[in-house]
C-alpha cells in the first residue's frame, strides 16, 4: 500500500475507532512509518480523531521503545522540538501525545516527565497558548493517574496550582481533574471553584466526558484526595 493509501486507511480507522485494526498495521508496515503518519493527525479538528491518534501514538511509541529505546527517544525529542518556538510550528496535540507515551512506558516517563513539568514553569519551556495549556494539563492529569509517585517527585502539583486561575475553563477544569489524580491535598483555590458553571471536557479512552468545573471541584473536596473513590460525575472521567 502506498503512503497516500495507507494514510487514508489510517484516518478511516481513527474515525471508526478501530484502534485494534490500526495497531495491527504494525505487522505490515514499519512502526516508524505509522508513527510519522499519526503525528500528522494530531492537528485534526475532529476531536475524537485527534484523541484516538493520541491513544494510538502512546501504544506505538511504547512498543517501539520496548524494541529500540533510542528510536523512541528520537520520537520524544521530535515532540519536544515541535513545542519549541524555533520549530516554526504550534505543536497542536503534542503535549497530549508525549504524556500518553509516558503513561504507556515507564522508561520513557523516567527520562522525559521532567520536560512535561517544565512546560508549566515560567523559567522552563512555558507554554503560553491556552489551547496548548489544555493539552498540557490533560497530560499532567494522565501522567498523574498512571504514575502519581513520579509526578509528585517532579513537583507537578506545585506548578499546577497556577492553572486553577486560568481564564480558560478547559484549563481550569483539567487542573482540578489533575489534582485529584496526583493524590495530593487539593489547594484552597479549588474551594472557590465549586460554583464555577463553565463546562469542561476530559478524554479518558475511549470517550470524551463533559461536566462543569464546579462539579469537579465539589467532588474533589467531598472525596478528599483519593481519585479512585470519586463518585459521579468524576466516575465518568
Amino acid at each position: 500500500m502506498r503512503n497516500r493509501a495507507l494514510k487514508k486507511n489510517i484516518i478511516s480507522m481513527l474515525a471508526a475507532g478501530d484502534l485494534a485494526g490500526l495497531l495491527a498495521l504494525q505487522d505490515e508496515y514499519p512502526r516508524h512509518q505509522l508513527i510519522n503518519l499519526l503525528i500528522g493527525f494530531l492537528c485534526q479538528t475532529d476531536e475524537m480523531v485527534k484523541w484516538r491518534t493520541v491513544t494510538a501514538l502512546g501504544q506505538l511509541v511504547a512498543s517501539l521503545a520496548d524494541e529500540d529505546m533510542e528510536a523512541a527517544r528520537i520520537v520524544m525529542r521530535r515532540f519536544m522540538w515541535m513545542l519549541n518556538d524555533e520549530s516554526g510550528g504550534i505543536g497542536w496535540g503534542v503535549p497530549e501525545a508525549m504524556a500518553e507515551v509516558m503513561a504507556c512506558h515507564g522508561g520513557l516517563a523516567d527520562e522525559y516527565a521532567h520536560m512535561t513539568v517544565a512546560n508549566m514553569r515560567e523559567e522552563g519551556n512555558f507554554l503560553e497558548l491556552p489551547m496548548l495549556q489544555r493539552g498540557l494539563i490533560w497530560g499532567i492529569g494522565r501522567l498523574a493517574g498512571a504514575r502519581p509517585e513520579l509526578m509528585r517527585e517532579k513537583k507537578a502539583g506545585l506548578y499546577l496550582t497556577q492553572y486553577l486561575d486560568s481564564a480558560d475553563p478547559e484549563v481550569r477544569g483539567r487542573a482540578v481533574w489533575a489534582f485529584a489524580r496526583l493524590n495530593e491535598a487539593p489547594p484552597e483555590k479549588i474551594c472557590e471553584l465549586q460554583d464555577d458553571p463553565a463546562k469542561v471536557t476530559i478524554y479518558q479512552h475511549p470517550e470524551l466526558k463533559t461536566c462543569t468545573v464546579g462539579q469537579l471541584a465539589h467532588e474533589v473536596l467531598r472525596s478528599g484526595i483519593a481519585a479512585s473513590s470519586l463518585p459521579s460525575p468524576w466516575s465518568m472521567l
